[in-house]
């Protein structure tokens, strides 16, 4: 049999796998139905909003999804989900600060 090679992250799974530390879940289905649930109603978009910003901010974010290979309005949305949720870390960029 033909032994496949695991990268750094697959072993490191192997080995917590191997010491125990992953357990069953009882009810899988209700589990599976549950997190769909969860995702559902995060991801659910039932809200419009009109904002203005400058073109200059405008013309960055278009080139920055351009380059991600999303929509512009998809990775505004990203941001702005990011920042509600406080997973957005806070940085400096050119001497500005970027959340």
């Amino acid at each position: 049999m033909k032994k496949i090679k695991l990268d750094k992250e697959e072993r490191a799974l192997e080995a917590s796998f191997a010491r125990g530390e992953w357990k069953a879940v009882p009810n899988v289905r209700h589990e599976i139905a549950r997190h769909r649930r969860y995702a559902k109603n995060t991801l659910r978009k039932d809200k419009r909003v009109n904002i203005r910003i400058s073109s200059k901010d405008l013309d960055e974010l278009q080139t920055i999804a351009l380059q991600e290979g999303i929509p512009y309005q998809t990775l505004m949305g990203s941001i702005l989900h990011r920042y509600a949720a406080g997973r957005l870390s806070d940085r400096r960029v050119r001497g500005y600060r970027i959340f």
